[in-house]
């Protein structure tokens, strides 16, 4: 673990890795804590781990499903907790320019049982 408290300032000053989106801050086990702040659109594709995005700034629409073709959108804001099981599509739109988010990521490939 990198350290097991992290200012919100540090997280946005954090070095963003190349070829990554996302800044890592801890890691600990199966859990990994980064910070994203998307500028223009969001590019992600599904992940392999169960995720939680706590949303710090901004607002917009996620767009969230089990496939491309089974798409929910619900607006978002600051403070909002957003879960996205491993191998979901999701991704976030219409974004405004100060949105921000802390990302988990936790749990084995292919994510937790329901239930478990």
């Amino acid at each position: 673990m990198k350290d097991w408290v992290v200012p919100l300032a540090v997280a946005r000053s954090a070095p963003m890795p190349a070829g990554r989106r996302s800044a890592e801050l801890m890691r600990h086990g199966s859990m990994t804590l980064r910070y994203y702040q998307p500028k223009g659109v969001d590019e992600q594709t599904p992940h392999d781990q169960d995720e939680i995005y706590i949303v710090v700034s901004g607002s917009g629409t996620v767009v969230y499903g089990p496939s491309e073709a089974a798409l929910e959108r619900r607006p978002f804001g600051p403070g909002e907790a957003i879960f996205v099981p491993a191998g979901h599509v999701h991704r976030f739109v219409d974004f405004s320019d100060d949105f921000a988010t802390w990302v988990v990521f936790w749990g084995p490939a292919g994510g937790e049982r329901p239930g478990g």
